[in-house]
């Protein structure tokens, strides 16, 4: 019996390798999609994301792509007559800023609470996924406590407040951190202003996300799919 150990344990561990292999194939795959529908979606005119009772919720013309220089050049600002969104390569994130808001940039050193309103679109799946910009949630939105630690924005999901809104419930159960903001929601924190409604929407940030599985949630991440988020941020009252 002894003489069969040795190939045995060779066996399996080939048969590891390739189920690993094929995973690695899997995944390649996968990513390759992702890379496809985010490209469809971009070019895609009109897109039309429609809610639960088939309102209109967003009415978008094809995108236009530039890429960070060109952002930087136009006061880190996209131009939204023309679809404009900003391409990081380093995350594949592409952001829009609709409204930089009112107020002033979280500086070194600062913290802040702000309230978040959302769409979150499922781009490979093709439907709406969650929001709080529903009804039951308008008095229970997400809160994130953010951060400037020399620079470096972090975040985090709040839920002293009213127990979480619809985005940290939605995936609280799927996360290994369900207060960690996904990334893509932390990037817009570098480039909007602080500000809180007093006139009209228009006063507060917004922003529009094509983020990859990469930069979103665990659930995203684990699955290999796209989420396009549209997201205003409202700085709290003290």
């Amino acid at each position: 019996m002894k003489r069969y150990i040795l190939p045995l344990s060779i066996l399996c561990l080939l048969c590891g390798l390739c189920a690993s292999c094929k995973d690695d194939e899997s995944y390649a795959e996968q990513k390759k999609k992702e890379r496809k529908v985010v490209k469809a979606f971009l070019e895609r005119d009109p897109v039309v994301l429609m809610g639960a009772n088939n309102d209109t919720l967003l009415y978008m013309p094809k995108i236009t792509a530039i890429d960070q220089e060109t952002f930087e050049a136009q006061d880190s600002m996209t131009d939204v007559s023309k679809n404009e969104y900003v391409l990081f390569k380093n995350s594949g994130i592409y952001m829009q800023i609709v409204h930089k808001g009112t107020g002033e940039k979280l500086k070194p050193g600062e913290t802040t609470r702000l309230i978040c309103r959302y769409w979150e679109y499922n781009i490979l799946g093709d439907s709406l996924q969650s929001t709080n910009r529903a009804p039951y949630w308008i008095q229970s939105p997400d809160i994130i406590d953010v951060s400037n630690n020399s620079g470096t924005i972090s975040a985090s999901f709040n839920t002293d407040v009213n127990k979480g809104g619809a985005m940290y419930i939605t995936y609280a159960s799927t996360s290994s951190n369900p207060k960690r903001v996904l990334n893509g929601w932390v990037v817009p924190l570098s480039y909007i202003n602080v500000s809180r409604y007093t006139t009209g929407e228009d006063d507060l940030a917004k922003v529009r996300l094509i983020v990859p599985h990469s930069e979103g949630t665990d659930k995203a991440s684990s699955a290999v799919y796209p989420c396009f988020y549209e997201i205003t941020y409202e700085a709290m009252r003290d």
